[in-house]
């Protein structure tokens, strides 16, 4: 699995963790007994918790990501120069061989 399978994994399982812990307290509130209006006004502030938590690991895991992207870019680049420089080479060995052949048939 590569880590970018991995970083996408991790944030579905936190989300769904943070998703199910928000709806068992909401659910939790629902049956305690009291007011109507301090159980909306806990479960507003579950809410925005829960929220503002979400978009933190949705940052994170967009960081991760982008990182992961990068890094992968970089390697790709970097081999693709050491290729093209050994097939510059091996054209101008070639290339050597070539005329040192052609002066030893015409000697």
């Amino acid at each position: 699995m590569s880590d970018e399978d991995r970083g996408s994994s991790l944030a579905t399982v936190v989300v769904s963790f943070l998703a199910g812990a928000a709806i068992g307290s909401g659910l939790a509130l629902l049956f305690a007994p009291k007011t109507g209006r301090e159980v909306r006004e806990q479960i507003r502030d579950l809410t925005d918790d829960a929220v503002d938590k979400i978009k933190d690991y949705a940052r994170d895991a967009q960081d991760k990501i982008k990182s992961t992207y990068e890094c992968g870019r970089e390697a790709v680049m970097e081999k693709k120069s050491i290729i093209s420089s050994a097939i510059e080479a091996g054209k101008e060995a070639m290339e050597k061989e070539k005329e040192r052949l052609s002066e030893q048939h015409k000697a």
